[in-house]
């Protein structure tokens, strides 16, 4: 597939630069072959867009020496297929609710896609705009890979595999909303999903994971597109990748179209567009045979991939097409006309959906108020009196009581759609009365049959695309699907990539992670996540919440659902612990609170902090602090760093009170990392967990209750005799 080259030079009687420059283009198209690529079917217009298009992709990465151009440039036909004739969207009305969506899984080759926005009549992307890439704006809707935030993007894409994870969320949550409120002669919800994809991304193991689902699922209103120009950055793909992707693709249960001649062929990919559009039962892969950089001298090699051309190619690659080479962003009237009845097409779908909408509205009254409410991000305004106000005082995990919490609202509030990787009888997440998302025919061997409208999702064994398919649910429509993830806290590491992109792009999705503890037991050091917490507690716009007990998971739960543009990591135990009488759900939304106060009226010795599963250690080893040393200890429970950081200065200081030389030691089976802003000394974990009993691991590590009240009495007196300690994060 790759078009070899070689230097073209001027001849040596060349006479000044025309004849240097015949002599170029003579060679290239010879070369480059590219007149005997160009199908009889491709018009002259089609042609000349085509030109401009490559042309403008090159010159907007050699203006700043930076960029991706070479698989825009391959993919120029497709999205000419794509914006032109294929997709149903609305330059001017962005987001309006039944609009087709398209994801570039590809991310670096983001021109591909500002381009088209740019072309097509998108307010936000003027050509100023469209050649902010790569530039010192910092207000650029150009960024480096596509972000949510800017018009015309549905989701951000980067690293590879989660676009197009992405792009089967935004196709389920189509399904499950049309199977929720259309009615005979009113399809309100039936768009269309689009993805775009290179060959890294379906080497990417979180897109084969969620291409598995789709064909599961038949996601006929899904479309892939692959850009087969068989390069990655190493080289050209034979290297790593010598698979059948279109019998991978069938066995998944997926249609599969192929396009030769994706460079050129706009009628052939159009067919394959309308061809998938129609798809009855099955996704659509169409594998579409591009060349990366065609037109450059690095055509089809993997150079072509991450680098501008170089001033001299682009001139060259404008002689070859008969433009001027000292000219740049040319974009002719021709192309301008070509492109221009897109906005009032698309207003034509606005007006169409909106007269459905007005229909449907006075035949179905009631559905349609809901569907409104639904597409507004609105809650039912009594939604929190399905909590429980109160809980059983004997010892409950932390999981159960989530169970507890949320599924009476899971069960009453169909906003949320509630999954988990293959773990129902351990997340407590199963609610009563749930239905499957699944296919109406599916029927399966131990009968969880389901239907598009049920709200219990089955990832299988799938944590990265379970969380990854989960930010396209919510990408949908903001807050109109809430998606809700649940598994073991320690396989959130496999999920961590997704999460981290659902934090990115703003997207409320809450995440019920179960066995957060060495006292989980037996499982061992494999199950037991010491270090998983540091990672979360850092990842911007992320609330990680362990409570202590029933109340306070009562409380993380509010603050979840509250949060529309945060996700949450609700982290619980899988063994029971004490329900505790001082603790509050109202105050977990600050993050930490005092828990006990020190005894008398001298001031404290000593705060402890405990945290989630081991908040009920705190209290004990504050009590025998003050009965065996006499040591006025007082005691803050610290759910959650992120929103204590949110809180004004005066309460945290009322909170942790370092700032009148109490110190403060926190108590958690993890490791230490973080806690030194708001802690003196630990009692934490320096390595992996092992595999006993919980109450055994716990003792094992020290965590018994006259052990690590030694620890903290000990540390007192170290820093009587130190006082520089005060000053230095000690692990006890």
């Amino acid at each position: 597939m790759a078009i070899q080259t070689s230097q073209t030079t001027a001849p040596a009687d060349t006479n000044g630069h025309k004849a240097y420059g015949d002599a170029v283009v003579n060679g290239l198209k010879q070369e480059r072959n590219l007149e005997a690529k160009a199908p009889n079917s491709l018009t002259k217009e089609e042609e000349h867009v085509l030109e401009t298009f490559r042309i403008l992709i090159a010159d907007l990465c050699q203006q700043f020496n930076m960029g991706h151009p070479g698989g825009a440039i391959g993919m120029a036909a497709i999205g000419v297929a794509l914006w032109k004739y294929a997709m149903k969207y609305a330059p001017h009305t962005p987001d309006y609710f039944n609009r087709d969506r398209f994801v570039l899984s590809n991310g670096h080759a983001c021109l591909f896609q500002y381009t088209f926005l740019h072309l097509t009549g998108y307010k936000a992307m003027s050509l100023e705009d469209l050649q902010s890439y790569h530039s010192d704006r910092v207000d650029s809707p150009c960024p480096g890979h596509p972000e949510i935030e800017h018009e015309g993007i549905e989701v951000t894409t980067g690293p590879l595999g989660q676009g197009i994870a992405n792009a089967v969320g935004l196709a389920a949550a189509t399904k499950h909303l049309g199977a929720t409120f259309n009615r005979p002669g009113f399809d309100v919800v039936s768009n269309h999903t689009w993805c775009m994809i290179g060959d890294a991304c379906l080497q990417e193991g979180v897109a084969l994971e969620a291409i598995s689902l789709a064909g599961h699922w038949k996601l006929n209103n899904l479309t892939v597109m692959f850009d087969n120009n068989g390069v990655t950055c190493d080289g050209t793909t034979d290297i790593t990748f010598s698979e059948d992707v279109n019998m991978k693709m069938r066995a998944c249960g997926w249609d599969v179209i192929d396009v030769e001649d994706g460079c050129f062929d706009i009628r052939g990919i159009v067919d394959a567009l309308e061809r998938a559009r129609r798809s009855k039962d099955k996704p659509t892969f169409i594998n579409i045979r591009t060349i990366i950089g065609l037109g450059s001298k690095v055509a089809g090699q993997g150079v072509a991939h991450g680098a501008p051309f170089g001033v001299e190619d682009v001139a060259n690659m404008k002689r070859l097409y008969g433009l001027d080479p000292d000219k740049h962003f040319i974009i002719s009237d021709a192309v301008r006309n070509f492109f221009a009845e897109c906005p009032s097409r698309g207003e034509e779908h606005v007006k169409s959906w909106n007269k459905l909408l007005e229909e449907y509205t006075q035949t179905h009254p009631e559905l349609a108020e809901e569907f409104k409410s639904r597409m507004r991000g609105e809650l039912p305004k009594d939604w929190q009196k399905l909590i429980p106000e109160s809980f059983p005082s004997k010892p409950t995990a932390s999981r159960a009581a989530s169970g507890l919490v949320f599924k009476p609202v899971a069960a009453k509030v169909k906003s949320f759609m509630v999954g988990t990787a293959d773990l129902s009888p351990s997340v407590h997440m199963a609610y009563p009365d749930k239905i499957a998302f699944q296919h109406p025919d599916l029927r399966t061997t131990c009968g969880l049959d389901g239907t598009y409208q049920g709200r219990y999702v089955h990832y299988g064994v799938r944590e990265h695309a379970m969380a990854a398919i989960s930010n396209g649910l919510a990408a949908f429509s903001p807050n109109t699907i809430i998606p809700v993830t649940s598994s073991f806290f320690m396989f959130y590491l496999y999920a961590a990539p997704a999460v981290r992109m659902g934090a990115l792009q703003r997207l409320q999705v809450i995440h019920a992670a179960t066995h957060d503890s060495i006292g989980m037991g037996e499982d061992g050091p494999t199950h037991q996540p010491i270090e998983l917490a540091a990672l979360y507690r850092a990842m911007p716009n992320l609330f990680y919440i362990r409570p202590g007990d029933s109340e306070e998971t009562a409380g993380a739960w509010v603050m979840a659902i509250e949060s529309k543009n945060t996700p949450t990591i609700i982290s619980t135990s899988r063994h029971a612990l004490p329900q505790l009488t001082q603790t509050k759900r109202e105050s977990v939304r600050r993050g930490a609170y005092v828990l006990e106060e020190a005894p008398g009226s001298e001031p404290a010795d000593i705060t402890i902090i405990g945290v989630g599963a081991e908040l009920s250690f705190a209290l004990e080893v504050a009590e025998d602090l003050n009965k065996t040393r006499g040591v006025r200890a007082r005691v803050v429970s610290f759910p959650c760093q992120r929103l204590f950081e949110a809180q004004p200065v005066d309460y945290k200081r009322q909170v942790l009170q370092r700032h009148k030389g109490v110190p403060a030691v926190v108590i958690e089976p993890y490791v230490s990392n973080g806690w030194e802003r708001y802690a003196d000394a630990s009692i934490s974990m320096k390595s992996f967990g092992h595999s006993l009993p919980g109450k055994l691991v716990y003792k094992l590590f020290g965590y018994e209750r006259e052990v690590m009240t030694e620890k903290v009495g000990k540390y007192l007196d170290m820093i009587k005799a130190d006082e520089i300690l005060r000053r230095e994060f000690v692990e006890l």
